[in-house]
């Protein structure tokens, strides 16, 4: 049986972490962590430094906020806790210094996107890349989100990069008019990528590949919490089995 304990258990995506967690075979949650603590059918504490002492936890997933997420990572991995990790807005940079930090044979698992389509929109960038001299990513938010770009068009446009194996600029981006710099998107990685933030939208992105006479476009929705519990249930059961920095649901599937 494996422990896990959920950060942020109250939010929205921590809610539908605590029942995917709770009608998955082989788990359970065995403690939740939120500064508003509410009553619970398992132990709840306000601190992560509260829930290492009193539980014994075998994995923590995190869906909270950029600017906690760090400082409870700070805390869980030096003792041993295996973490998945789904909050965005996190530097390459701090994720490996936080992977360093752990204790031997742990696990930092952090996935920009916990839905298979996601991760298949990306495989898909991937093998296009190479082919288009031009690329830009269009994500759509709801409109709390905390962090833009969103941790997904992050890593598509360094994917396709990386896939090109040459740097790029935005086409158009010296016609920008006087005080309106970013109308042709923040250049990521080469690769202009435009977030959209509007109440109605879970989360959608578009990658836009265009050559001579052609454009090639691909496209996910997600339109419910739910599409990124089996991706969550699959870094659940694998963090186990590795150790140090993990970056992409791709990895295990």
């Amino acid at each position: 049986m494996i422990n896990v304990a959920v950060a942020g258990y109250s939010g929205r995506m921590g809610s539908a972490v605590v029942d995917a967690v709770t009608e998955a075979d082989g788990m359970q949650v065995i403690c939740g962590i939120d500064p508003y603590m509410t009553d619970q059918p398992f132990a709840v504490y306000r601190t992560i430094d509260e829930a290492i002492e009193e539980s014994q936890i075998d994995v923590l997933v995190d869906f909270t906020q950029p600017d906690v997420v760090a400082k409870t990572l700070e805390r869980a991995l030096p003792a041993g806790v295996d973490c998945v990790v789904g909050t965005t807005g996190m530097t390459n940079d701090t994720l490996q210094a936080l992977a360093d930090s752990a204790a031997e044979g742990t696990c930092l698992f952090y996935a920009p996107n916990f839905t298979t389509g996601a991760v298949l929109m990306m495989e898909f960038a991937k093998a296009a890349a190479p082919y288009f001299p031009e690329a830009e990513v269009i994500e759509f938010h709801h409109c709390n989100k905390k962090d833009a770009p969103s941790g997904t068009a992050i890593r598509t446009a360094e994917i396709i990069q990386e896939a090109r194996g040459r740097n790029s600029e935005a086409p158009g981006k010296e016609t920008e008019n006087a005080g309106c710099e970013g109308a042709r998107g923040a250049l990521v990685a080469g690769v202009p990528v435009h977030s959209v933030r509007s109440m109605g939208y879970v989360a959608s992105q578009e990658v836009i590949f265009g050559s001579m006479g052609q454009t090639l476009t691909i496209k996910h929705d997600s339109w419910d919490r739910t599409s990124y519990m089996p991706g969550v249930i699959l870094g659940i059961r694998s963090v186990g089995e590795l150790s140090g920095l993990i970056v992409g649901l791709e990895n295990f599937m």
